[in-house]
């Protein structure tokens, strides 16, 4: 019915009129402007509204593909439930990438509950695309706040790509394979590199500029002029026309998750293979999508990739030109490497013993096509900025060679002035370069997260476990130890439990944290160890988290 023909409470009729005066008096306040019955005409106009709406025909909603993948066992999904109910929730994110590295999918009861955690939760969302199956796909497609689920890999593809390219990975979801289960078959709770050390090669450093054939002295390198072009297949001498790469649906049809998988597997299996294969779409692909793909080239980077990655450096996408020149900066022998090495040779120079530091005075545009940000950040000076930048993106094997001294002794160097903001340069550079020599003496200044990832598995779990004997319990070792991945093995284990019985009679409030922190990293097959420790409470919480974890894998582990 139209507004004229609504009827308020006691059946009085609403005309637009009327309605824009209580409008105007809920406005001014019916201190100021009396409308008796306001609320009660208010209400009834609003339901006079939506009863007085026409119907639509209605369109019956797509019926979901049929199930590909096996179903988490019953115990391993009760457990889920437990977690998403409120118990350990912390421990969410490693059930769901243990279940989906077995390729396992979600009862349909818990999906709703896990998209939901994946909607506040990025980092959560590629092991919920494995696990989510057809039929969370299926619901993704019909509400918006679960749409991120469509970019996601869907299928669990192995790490070490041991089959030939047509080979890896399973068909994309869609259409359903012969004799494919249904949703809810089975379901029980339906329904319910180091670089050398050396310096820049001879022949001197390169001008700045780039991208010309011929920088640095070397060899022209034909095609240049962007990525995809003849010639640009690296300095194999092998270009895409050189290699036969196999189409695959995963690459074609999947999801932007699904080929990130797929070229990731590629790439560990046949690194100029997935080169090529990059190189054939890179026009075609997305802005987002270049930038993600870029990315996958760390895996096996060589020099053969460096005619590719220097051409990228042209590309349109910030975050593309960026992950080129991070890549480039692992490559000493590259021509950016070498321009980066002149600039930091401009930038700083040894007097005795004391580093004297001149931060470059503009950023040109050479500069920012190497990767180098024109704007600093808030509270940041521009030339500190550019100075970091160009200390993080220059090989750490020149400032060896150019110093004649020890990684180390560098670092003990007197910096003057400036000596945070290359101090913060090399711990980037060690970080984006993978340097454990680097990342060792600079961690010993200042015993950063990142420097710590950098370092043998072996190594950082004793250097993290000789600062939890000689730290207190405070907010910069609860950062150190949240970067270190678990599982924890013995030696820092046992630390941080000695360091929980140290600190319980003399600090129990500062322990809830270190406490967490241990349930959730220690190795859990640890749990009889720290059960029979000791029978203070924090040290019996841990032990029973472990406890918790432990039987969470192994129901996890026995329907594999």
């Amino acid at each position: 019915m139209s507004t004229a023909e609504e009827r308020g409470s006691g059946g009085v009729v609403i005309t637009g009129e009327e309605w824009e005066r209580l409008v105007s008096a809920a406005l001014v306040g019916t201190d100021r402007r009396p409308v008796p019955g306001l609320l009660g005409k208010a209400a009834a106009h609003t339901a006079g509204t939506r009863a007085g709406q026409r119907l639509h025909r209605g369109e019956p909603l797509p019926i979901a593909s049929p199930e590909e993948q096996p179903l988490v066992p019953r115990a391993a999904g009760e457990r889920a439930a437990r977690i998403l109910g409120g118990e350990h929730p912390r421990l969410l994110p490693e059930w769901l990438e243990a279940a989906a590295a077995r390729g396992y999918r979600l009862p349909s009861k818990l999906i709703p509950s896990v998209l939901d955690q994946g909607a506040r939760d990025r980092s959560l969302r590629p092991p919920i695309g494995v696990l989510a199956g057809a039929r969370g796909r299926w619901l993704a497609s019909l509400n918006p706040s679960w749409a991120y689920l469509l970019e996601e890999a869907s299928a669990h593809l192995p790490a070490t790509g041991s089959g030939p390219p047509g080979t890896v990975g399973s068909p994309p979801p869609g259409g359903p394979p012969a004799g494919g289960a249904s949703p809810d078959a089975g379901d029980p709770l339906a329904g319910g590199t180091a670089l050398d050390a050396g310096g820049p090669p001879a022949g001197g450093v390169s001008p700045a500029g780039g991208g010309s054939p011929g920088m640095g002295g070397g060899p022209a390198v034909e095609g240049t002029g962007g990525p995809g072009e003849p010639g640009m297949g690296g300095g194999d001498g092998e270009g895409p026309d050189d290699v036969s790469v196999p189409t695959h649906p995963l690459w074609e049809f999947g999801t932007r998750g699904d080929r990130l998988s797929y070229l990731r597997s590629l790439r560990t299996a046949d690194p100029v293979g997935a080169r090529a294969l990059l190189l054939r779409s890179w026009d075609e692909e997305s802005p987002e999508d270049r930038a993600a793909f870029v990315h996958v080239l760390a895996e096996g980077l060589s020099m053969a990739d460096e005619p590719f990655l220097e051409a990228a450096l042209d590309d349109r996408r910030r975050e593309v030109r960026g992950q080129a020149a991070d890549l480039l900066t692992r490559l000493p022998d590259s021509r950016l490497g070498r321009r980066m090495a002149e600039r930091a040779a401009r930038c700083l120079r040894l007097a005795g013993d004391r580093l004297v530091a001149e931060p470059p005075a503009s950023c040109d545009a050479a500069m920012e096509r190497d990767g180098v940000r024109a704007r600093a950040p808030g509270g940041t000076g521009p030339r500190s900025w550019w100075l970091q930048q160009i200390v993080a993106h220059t090989p750490l094997g020149f400032w060896t060679g150019h110093f004649g001294r020890t990684a180390k002794q560098i670092v003990a160097l007197n910096n003057g002035d400036w000596s945070r903001e290359v101090r913060l340069g090399w711990e980037r550079a060690a970080v984006l370069q993978n340097d454990a020599t680097w990342a060792r003496a600079l961690f010993a200044v200042e015993p950063l997260t990142d420097l710590l990832a950098v370092l043998p598995p072996g190594e950082r779990a004793d250097k993290a476990a000789e600062l939890v004997r000689d730290q207190p319990v405070d907010g910069q070792l609860i950062m150190m130890l949240g970067g270190v991945p678990a599982p924890w093995g013995a030696a820092l284990a046992k630390a941080v439990l000695e360091k929980i019985l140290d600190t319980v009679e003399r600090q129990p409030w500062n322990l809830g944290e270190l406490v967490r922190l241990a349930g959730e990293r220690v190795d859990p097959a640890f749990h009889p160890i720290a059960a029979r420790l000791s029978l203070e409470p924090p040290v019996q919480e841990v032990a029973a988290t472990l406890r918790f974890r432990s039987d969470m894998l192994a129901e996890l582990e026995a329907g594999a």
